[in-house]
């Protein structure tokens, strides 16, 4: 009865640990990019086919004129019309890594650091309360 509890009690852990671990580095990248980035107009792309995150083209301090995938999806507070203009920060070592100020991105790997967090601590409840 006690392997019953135990097994989804470590997978839970696991699986918490996992969505910790990917916020975090989330997390870490946005905030990397937006204290050594440079900050830009970029013009707003049609999103590739299949995909539902526009492109955002923008030219680096170098003159390099990049196109990448936005961090964040179209959202009603931030609809990205193609053809629209908006500011972004992008890291001057790689200037594929960009951050949109106050972006969706940063909340959702917040989210998956509290989530993570979450079942860490149910995990261990459930090992605890083990019989």
């Amino acid at each position: 009865m006690v392997r019953a509890v135990i097994v989804p009690a470590v997978l839970t852990v696991i699986g918490g640990l996992v969505a910790v671990l990917a916020g975090g580095y989330g997390l870490h990248r946005s905030r990397r990019a937006a204290v050594s980035g440079q900050t830009v107009s970029a013009l707003v792309k049609p999103p590739q086919r299949g995909s539902d995150r526009p492109l955002v083209q923008f030219e680096t301090a170098d003159g390099r004129v990049v196109e990448v995938v936005s961090p964040v999806p179209r959202t009603r507070r931030r609809p990205l019309p193609a053809g629209s203009e908006v500011r972004i920060v992008y890291d001057a070592d790689d200037p594929r890594e960009i951050v949109l100020p106050a972006g969706a991105s940063v909340r959702t790997d917040l989210g998956f650091v509290v989530a993570g967090a979450a079942l860490v601590v149910l995990g261990a409840v459930l090992v605890a309360t083990a019989p």
